[in-house]
């Protein structure tokens, strides 16, 4: 069976749970195997690509380009 077919298949079965327990047990798992999957592919940042962040914030600085904190707050409590 190729991968769609699979996917197909999955997506068939899953639309036909009634289960809510089930279902938040699958989403469960999705997520922590995504989470997963994100993780295994991170990897950690050179000294220069570093110093470049922290010179490029710097420069960011210098030019005004930040926001009030204030502003921020509002800014993250809007995305939730």
């Amino acid at each position: 069976m190729d991968i769609q077919t699979k996917k197909l298949k999955l997506i068939e079965d899953f639309l036909s749970i009634s289960d809510e327990i089930l279902l938040d047990k699958l989403d469960h798992l999705i997520k922590k195997e995504k989470h997963k999957n994100y993780s295994k592919n991170l990897q950690p940042m050179s000294m220069d690509e570093f110093h470049e962040m922290v010179n490029e914030a710097i420069e960011d600085y210098e030019k005004g380009n930040t926001i009030p904190q204030e502003d921020l707050e509002k800014e993250v409590l809007s995305w939730k």
